[in-house]
């Protein structure tokens, strides 16, 4: 028998998701607009947070089984929340977020924020120190909800997402933006495609970036920095007239997110924090 005295510091040690009614890879925490799924770094007092959207017919708790984001992100220092989407009625293909102008259903800026505050009662993280971010039609959502509430969240990194045509006139303010995306995709390619028989069109990536240089106040096309890390390109503008940071990155591979993202998008946003960026 280990002596009480032991036992009691084991377990003030423990992550601080043990002692809660949920968290971890198997236990959603439930709220009145949904479900979410936390991971916490032995810190979690005011600990930044990843809040992570899935693709399409995906689940937070996915996500926690993914260790390239939820390992790397804990060991930064990073809590990861992984929401949950929820079906759409007639859809096959499972829960999906409800990005698109004009769909019914969940609010979903109103559900993240309340996400957000939930963790921080529940679990001492941070309410004001998260980037959103998400991977295909998670990603559709970041960028939506990153253009038509700026101020939701401090920063924003859709990976594989971006808009659907007709593409938005215009954003409503500037915004801190970090888009990667593949050079092979072709499930959401950098074009766009036509889904539903003709139904839905995917928008352009690059189309999309213009539309965020205009958000920020970006007089010209080029970029201010671009430079090559491994197989990745990027392009850089953070020298525009408003407000805003907005970083593009382009590698090789398909529909996916790809090795190293989650230490390229962490350092991107804590240099938001300390001013560093290139």
């Amino acid at each position: 028998m280990k002596p009480a005295a032991a036992i009691l510091a084991a377990l003030l040690a423990a992550p601080m998701a043990q002692a809660q009614d949920c968290g971890g890879a198997k236990a959603p925490c439930t709220i009145e607009t949904g479900t979410y799924y936390a991971a916490l770094p032995n810190q979690p007092d005011n600990a930044p947070v990843l809040l992570w959207l899935h693709g399409a017919g995906g689940s937070g708790q996915g996500v926690m089984g993914n260790p390239t984001i939820r390992d790397v992100a804990l060991e930064r220092g990073y809590a990861v929340i992984a929401p949950n989407a929820k079906p759409r009625e007639g859809s096959r293909i499972g829960p999906v977020w409800n990005f698109y102008p004009g769909w019914d259903g969940r609010d979903e800026p109103a559900f993240l924020q309340d996400v957000v505050e939930d963790a921080a009662a529940r679990f001492a993280t941070s309410a004001e120190d998260v980037l959103l971010a998400g991977f295909s039609a998670g990603g559709f959502m970041v960028s939506y909800l990153a253009c038509e509430t700026p101020n939701a969240f401090p920063a924003y990194a859709p990976v594989a997402g971006g808009f659907w045509r007709p593409h938005p006139d215009r954003c409503a303010g500037p915004v801190n933006l970090h888009h990667t995306h593949g050079w092979a995709d072709r499930t959401v390619p950098l074009e766009g495609r036509p889904l539903g028989g003709g139904a839905y069109l995917q928008g352009d990536i690059f189309a999309g970036l213009e539309i965020w240089r205009s958000a920020n106040g970006c007089t010209a096309q080029r970029p201010d920095a671009s430079w090559q890390q491994g197989d990745r390109l990027h392009r850089a503008w953070n020298e525009c007239g408003n407000a805003g940071s907005l970083e593009f990155v382009l590698h090789s591979g398909g529909h996916t997110v790809p090795e190293g993202w989650t230490d390229i998008a962490l350092d991107w946003f804590d240099a938001l924090a300390t001013g560093g960026m290139n």
